[in-house]
């Protein structure tokens, strides 16, 4: 979250992208960041245990939202 905020802050489009464990800690960091309301895109977890065809999969279905974020005007 913390690179997310400062890439933006430079004026270079980011989405961030978490795992479910780490949404608490995202929330806090766009709150410490000063955009409580920071859009991210959530996906489940663990990564480590997938096989590439399954990350690919997952990658697939967090696009559409990452594009979203990432062609938002802010």
């Amino acid at each position: 979250m913390h690179d997310g905020l400062t890439f933006e802050r430079r004026g270079v489009p980011t989405a961030v992208i978490c795992t479910e464990p780490f949404i608490t800690s995202a929330d806090a960091m766009a709150n410490l960041g000063g955009v409580p309301d920071y859009p991210y895109v959530v996906v489940p977890h663990p990564l480590g245990s997938l096989t590439m065809e399954q990350l690919r999969g997952l990658a697939a279905k967090a696009a559409p939202d990452v594009l979203g974020i990432l062609l938002a005007q802010r």
